[in-house]
């Protein structure tokens, strides 16, 4: 049987990890009809953090001992991951989840292009073509200028820079960062900027039904997290970026089941070419690996 290569585990848990965090996104956007931002990330974040710093204990990774590089990359992840919330939740209170969820699919290009750019890492001109098709799907799916496109649309692109941060500082730390540690964090400085943030605005009435919705958010957004980190941390980031596209294909559904947004022709067309190009780079790297395993072969 094929060994399991890292581009193809990365592919996985990329998949995993889109897949909570748009469950979360849905979730939020619902409470987000009774609750304002900052409360939403105060709340969801004492949830995140708790759950998370239990696993940590348990897992004995609360106290790890680091190196100051680490420290200095794990300063600048939270910053990509607080920036990052901050603008995405503000785009996808005030548009469609599915459209805000679209314009964040600029990431696997920017991405790939700056590990390229900053990591040196080698990218075939049959990855930049199959991510370059997949945006070409995404932009089927929003067709720029249609409704549900609006000034709020600047901030999801803000997210976007926040997100690129994020995802080459967290390729960079050591494996002597556990997982566990580094999601644990990120969810404290949500929490932490939540809480200094909320008293701006005024405090709305909590129920029962919001913190249930708040406490399935933060299930998902661990997962998110934890499945998030493990990706960047194997494979190739211009291998593993495209199936980032895999969220555009959630949205759409829950965007259906939950908020009753039936999709057009266009939008079915786009997330076909968008499904088409992730399998298509599946195959691709299924394929160099058997090439590979013939080669080392011996005659």
């Amino acid at each position: 049987m094929m060994k399991v290569s890292n581009n193809i585990r990365g592919a996985a848990l990329m998949t995993a990890s889109m897949a909570g965090y748009v469950f979360n996104d849905a979730l939020v956007k619902l409470v987000s009809e009774n609750l304002g931002l900052y409360q939403i990330m105060l709340l969801r974040g004492l949830f995140t953090t708790t759950l998370l710093g239990l696993i940590a204990w348990r897992m004995k990774s609360l106290f790890p001992k680091l190196k100051l590089a680490d420290w200095r990359l794990m300063t600048l992840r939270m910053i990509g991951e607080v920036g990052g919330t901050l603008c995405f939740l503000t785009a996808l209170f005030n548009m469609p989840i599915a459209n805000a969820s679209a314009i964040l699919q600029v990431v696997p290009l920017a991405v790939t292009y700056c590990a390229a750019i900053f990591l040196g890492q080698a990218v075939g001109w049959r990855r930049f073509l199959a991510i370059f098709i997949g945006f070409a799907g995404v932009l089927m799916i929003v067709r720029p200028g249609a409704e549900g496109f609006n000034a709020y649309s600047l901030w999801a692109l803000a997210a976007v820079v926040f997100v690129v941060l994020r995802d080459l500082v967290t390729h960079r730390m050591s494996a002597q960062m556990p997982s566990i540690f580094a999601a644990l964090l990120t969810s404290v400085s949500i929490t932490l900027t939540g809480a200094v943030l909320s008293p701006t605005v005024a405090w709305q009435p909590v129920g029962l039904d919001e913190l249930k919705l708040l406490g399935a958010a933060a299930s998902f957004l661990i997962f998110g997290y934890l499945f998030g980190i493990m990706t960047m941390r194997v494979g190739e980031i211009s291998f593993i970026s495209p199936f980032r596209y895999s969220a555009l294909v959630w949205s759409i559904i829950l965007g259906v089941v939950v908020f009753g947004d039936v999709p057009g022709t266009w939008t079915l067309l786009g997330s076909a070419i968008v499904v088409a190009m992730g399998i298509f780079t599946f195959y691709r790297e299924r394929k160099a690996e058997r090439m590979a395993g013939l080669a080392e072969t011996p005659t």
